[in-house]
């Protein structure tokens, strides 16, 4: 799966934080990293609240997400390069570092780096991936994974031998042997819109 970096350029206002934590959740889902979503919308909404807090309303502000390895990386780049965010050890009804409290208790790790004409704060989350351009895997992940190589060797031969099965070529992959499948179900007199109402209800109490 590729995940491609990207970044959003917003000036910083309270009203623009809901719009940026939709916009995560969208990339997130598309990366396959939706277990992520909840943690990474709420360190982007301390980091985004930080600069609105401490630079001010407006300002010119980015929002840039990537993988760095198989961490998930955030960063907010910010103008003002005069001041470092810090965590205080203020007392429990204290505000002041309470944001990046939050962010230090969710991310793997956070930081602030200062370039020429701004500075970054960023943090990473871990998301558990093999590879930067792999996948979560799990029990069902996993099984699926082996019906379908078996799948695969029997109607496309040639991926399998090459070892290149793309993205277009696996959902297609998937779409025929579902198919198969409710026509095996078919055969032995099944109602397969039964099994495929029951088969998603056991995928999303699964995701659940």
């Amino acid at each position: 799966m590729s995940r491609k970096p990207w970044d959003l350029h917003f000036l910083a206002e309270p009203e623009e934080v809901a719009g940026l934590r939709r916009v995560l959740r969208v990339h997130l889902g598309l990366w396959g990293l939706d277990e992520l979503v909840d943690a990474a919308q709420l360190c982007v909404s301390e980091l985004v609240s930080n600069v609105i807090t401490h630079v001010g309303p407006g300002t010119p502000t980015t929002l840039a997400v990537s993988m760095k390895g198989t961490h998930l990386r955030i960063e907010v780049y910010d103008p003002d390069t005069r001041a470092l965010p810090t965590l205080l050890d203020g007392d429990v009804n204290s505000e002041s570092g309470r944001g990046l409290e939050l962010v230090t208790c969710t991310a793997d790790r956070w930081g602030v780096q200062l370039l020429a004409d701004q500075k970054v704060t960023w943090c990473e989350l871990s998301t558990g991936l093999t590879s930067p351009t792999g996948h979560r895997r799990g029990p069902h992940v996993t099984r699926a994974e082996r019906m379908l190589g078996l799948y695969c060797g029997v109607k496309l031969p040639t991926a399998v031998s090459t070892g290149r099965l793309n993205a277009a070529t696996a959902e297609e992959t998937v779409i025929c042997a579902i198919a198969d499948l409710l026509h095996w179900l078919r055969a032995h007199g099944r109602d397969a819109d039964d099994v495929l109402d029951r088969a998603q209800m056991h995928f999303e109490a699964d995701e659940g």
